[in-house]
Formats: C-alpha cells, sequence, structure tokens
C-alpha cells in the first residue's frame, strides 16, 4: 500500500505544476496581442492539454481511494517560473515571451522527468499514464523552443 500512497503523491505533484501551467498559459493568453492570435490559439491547446492531464491523474488517482489534491504547486520554483512568465508579458517581444513560456515549459518537462526515475516512488501501473503525458509535454516544450527560435 505504501507504493500507492507514494504515487499517489507524485501525481498529485504532476497535478499541480499542470494546474500552474494552465494559469501560466491562461495570463499569457490575456496579454498577447491581437497579432498574435497564432500563439493564442497554440497556448489555449497547451492550456486544455494541462486541464485533460490533470483530469487523467485525477481519475487515477481516484480510482486508488486517493485524495486529489487540485490546488497550484507549492514548489517555490515552480510557482515562480511561472510567476516569472506573468510579470514578463506586458511590453515584451514575441521572442521574449516565447522564451518565458519555454522556462514554464522546462519546468514541467523536469517535473515529468523526476516522476518517472526510478526512485521516485512511481508504481509502474502508472507508468503509461505519466510517460504518455511526459510524451505530449515534451512536444510542446519543443515546439516552443522553436517559435522562440523563429522569432524576431
Amino acid at each position: 500500500m505504501e507504493t500507492i500512497e507514494k504515487s499517489i503523491e507524485v501525481l498529485n505533484d504532476l497535478i499541480e505544476i499542470n494546474n500552474d501551467r494552465v494559469a501560466g498559459y491562461a495570463e499569457a493568453i490575456e496579454n498577447l496581442s491581437d497579432e498574435d492570435l497564432d500563439l493564442k490559439v497554440l497556448f489555449q491547446r497547451f492550456k486544455e492539454q494541462s486541464r485533460s492531464n490533470v483530469h487523467e491523474l485525477g481519475t487515477a488517482i481516484n480510482q486508488h481511494d486517493g485524495e486529489v489534491e487540485m490546488g497550484m504547486s507549492s514548489n517555490a520554483t515552480m510557482h515562480r517560473v511561472w510567476l516569472d512568465i506573468k510579470a514578463t508579458f506586458t511590453g515584451h517581444t514575441r521572442k521574449g515571451i516565447l522564451a518565458e513560456c519555454e522556462r514554464g515549459e522546462d519546468a514541467i518537462k523536469k517535473a515529468y522527468q523526476q516522476a518517472l526515475f526510478a526512485d521516485s516512488g512511481l508504481s509502474p501501473e502508472f507508468t503509461q499514464l505519466v510517460t504518455r503525458q511526459q510524451e505530449a509535454i515534451v512536444a510542446a516544450h519543443d515546439q516552443i523552443k522553436t517559435l522562440r527560435d523563429l522569432a524576431r
């Protein structure tokens, strides 16, 4: 039973960072100019991706009679990354906004990598779910990075 409890803790940590990501992209969408409609659409997609992740992780926790924690990250580093992103939107360039979003993507990518480390306590029954979500997170990160590299 201890393995399931540790797994639920890991899954709740992923819920929190996904909630941070939702809030970060919601703020980004609000602060982008009308000229950046492509980014607004993309950020909306990533926001929905994290909402879907939260739902899947919460369902997995509920199936094992665990308690879902729906808050934002208590980890100061992850929360600070999204706050830094929020603070940079006003008056910054497209490239600057994308660079800050990439930092947020770096944080969530790292959280998923840590969840999949052998010593994280994640039981094998949750590995497939977390791995699938991680693949989508890495793809999102890479897309943001590419857009940042192409931005002027």
